[in-house]
């Protein structure tokens, strides 16, 4: 083989090489987007699921407050997390909150839940949990109604020792076999409620910030 035959075949293992990459690289980032599409699309589903189009005019994706250290323990959070604000011609109406419990009979089930700035839940949804299929998974709007119960329920309707089962004398039914899952939800409901009312004023105060510098940035 010629030394300009070597070179020939060099080059053209390099440019083999160089177009590859490009392609993989251009391919990797189309994934990626349509992944975060995809992902977003979910989040907005799921968001949208508590707090429908016709209670709120902005985007709840983007409406997000960090949720305080302190609080964190009692939204069963490790790492903190963001409350999404809806709002109504600017003027907030509900937020919505995640929320962890570790009660579940198989482990965490992870929540969000829409609180009404008047203090009743406007809708609760699990997005991750692993209980057992036919009984504990219950929980998942997928397999029963049973999540929509919540719905306009508060601290005081009922009155707080009526946010457990019924079986333990609360005002929520349990599942046939199964009450450890069910409780652990209504016990977390209950105190993401109880959540909201310490930290409510502060919610509101940064939602009014956040609108007049949303208004400024507009002018």
């Amino acid at each position: 083989m010629t030394l300009q035959s070597i070179r020939f075949n060099s080059i053209l293992l390099a440019s083999f090489a160089l177009i590859t990459a490009i392609i993989l690289a251009a391919t990797d980032s189309l994934t990626k987007d349509r992944i975060a599409a995809s992902e977003r699309a979910a989040a907005q589903r799921a968001l949208l699921e508590i707090i429908p189009l016709e209670r709120h005019d902005n985007d709840l994706l983007m409406d997000v407050q960090s949720i305080p250290e302190k609080y964190w323990a009692a939204l069963g959070l490790k790492k903190g997390g963001e409350i999404h604000i809806a709002r109504d011609g600017g003027r907030p109406v509900a937020a919505i909150i995640p929320s962890v419990t570790p009660d579940g009979y198989s482990g965490n089930i992870a929540m969000i839940i829409g609180v009404n700035f008047d203090g009743t839940v406007a809708g609760v949804r699990v997005v991750d949990h692993k209980e057992t299929p036919g009984l504990g998974d219950k929980i998942d709007l997928k397999k029963s109604n049973w999540i929509l119960g919540f719905n306009g329920m508060s601290l005081n309707n009922p009155q707080p020792s009526g946010w457990d089962v019924k079986k333990n004398g609360g005002a929520f039914d349990q599942f046939t076999g199964a009450t450890i899952t069910p409780r652990a939800v209504i016990h977390q409901i209950a105190d993401v409620l109880e959540y909201f009312n310490r930290d409510s004023d502060r919610l509101l105060a940064e939602a009014a910030q956040q609108k007049s510098h949303n208004e400024q940035n507009h002018e």
